[in-house]
């Protein structure tokens, strides 16, 4: 067993010091960025927003679309229906509002997500005007500045897409808020200048002739989800997606343990569903990282009590944990350098992402043992049976 340990610890090590290279590495590309200019390009841009139920602060997230520092936009809130607990703040914020913005209810889907559905509504229904197409949650609190850095990219008519990520910020001290904004941090950092990146769904603007030249709403068909579909459209067609860091869109959560899991499984079963082999290798590489930590602490005590030498063990088991920690500080260190309206209550959890970032992994490699047995997942009051990337079974409303 100590032979294992010896294995996994420097393996883990290796990961380690590697990741906390790239760490680096993409602090300075943020960095980099926020730098940037982004233009004066404004092509006519649809903002689209699908919209369910109240969420904390849903009215300052939907005004905060109605804000952008671009001449040349409208905005379509997308609902169900109009029944929906939503529709009312939804329809005050869309009619005093500068912008032009349109309410549209979309019904119930049939055989797809609901968000799929509903945005495949709105961008039938869109004038052939609009020459980008942006994608927007009503969960997420972009700045003034953010769609014309995340339209910005396009400019380079060999773009695939521009796609940014999210930021939780958790709005109380609870441990479900707490560990939800840790373990989405690590899904942050993914997303980097020449990898290959995927679509966020709260935050990726595409034109509209890409959109229809790699068949999006084809790929849609069926689908549960918008941003694993769009991004398996753009792969297929050899069409990149651009990471803009400097959109980080932060996203004020308050959840418990329950929701928690809800988000979290949800999120690990739709990428084993449209992307197995990236769900495979994080399973792989959480469940290493998770076995080497108490089997070290297993081999210490072992040998403490035996009067052996167990310092180096120690030392062995704590060196993947501080990497860990540090990664975390990396990763916040960079969200309170864009989001600067926030950078002080993200200073002040600053400790959250860095102690918890080590034992995230466990919630993670939960998530995958989760997703091995299931392809059920809730989302926002629907359960979903997930039967393949072409095919959604609606189970209950």
């Amino acid at each position: 067993m100590e032979t294992l340990f010896y294995y996994l610890a420097v393996l883990q090590i290796a990961v380690g010091v590697y990741l906390v290279w790239q760490g680096l590495r993409w602090v300075e590309f943020v960095r980099r960025r926020m730098q940037g200019d982004p233009g004066f390009n404004a092509p006519r841009a649809a903002v689209l927003c699908p919209c369910k139920g109240i969420e904390p602060g849903l009215e300052r997230n939907l005004v905060a679309l109605t804000e952008f520092d671009y001449r040349n936009y409208e905005i379509f809130f997308i609902l169900a229906s109009a029944s929906d607990s939503a529709y009312s703040t939804v329809k005050r914020v869309a009619d005093h509002c500068k912008p032009t913005a349109h309410v549209i209810i979309a019904d119930k889907p049939e055989g797809c997500g609901e968000k799929v559905h509903n945005l495949r509504v709105a961008i039938e229904q869109l004038r052939a005007e609009f020459e980008v197409l942006v994608f927007a949650d009503s969960d997420g609190r972009p700045d003034k500045f953010w769609l014309r850095r995340l339209v910005a990219p396009l400019n380079d008519k060999r773009a695939g897409a521009a796609t940014t990520m999210r930021w939780l910020i958790p709005n109380g001290h609870s441990l479900g808020s707490a560990l939800m904004a840790t373990w989405n941090a690590a899904i942050v950092t993914m997303l980097s200048e020449k990898g290959k990146n995927f679509c966020w769904g709260g935050g990726t603007a595409i034109r509209r002739s890409v959109f229809d030249e790699v068949r999006v709403l084809d790929e849609w068909n069926h689908s549960v989800s918008d941003d694993y579909s769009m991004t398996r459209a753009l792969q297929r067609a050899g069409r990149s997606i651009i990471f803009v860091p400097e959109c980080l869109t932060a996203a004020y959560v308050d959840a418990d343990l329950q929701s928690l899991l809800e988000f979290t499984n949800r999120q690990i079963l739709i990428t084993k569903v449209y992307s197995k082999r990236n769900w495979a290798l994080g399973a792989l590489t959480h469940f290493l990282y998770c076995l080497t930590l108490p089997l070290g602490l297993a081999v210490a005590l072992m040998n403490l009590f035996a009067t052996l030498p167990a310092f180096h063990l120690a030392i062995l088991t704590f060196v993947p944990m501080l990497l860990a920690a540090i990664r975390g500080g990396l990763r916040v260190s960079a969200a309170a350098s864009v989001l600067q309206s926030a950078r002080t209550q993200i200073a002040g959890q600053a400790w959250m992402y860095i102690v918890l970032a080590i034992f995230i992994p466990y919630l993670f490699l939960f998530n995958f043992v989760v997703s091995a047995f299931t392809r059920k997942i809730r989302w926002r009051g629907v359960t979903y049976e997930l039967v393949s990337p072409q095919q959604t079974r609606i189970l209950a409303h």
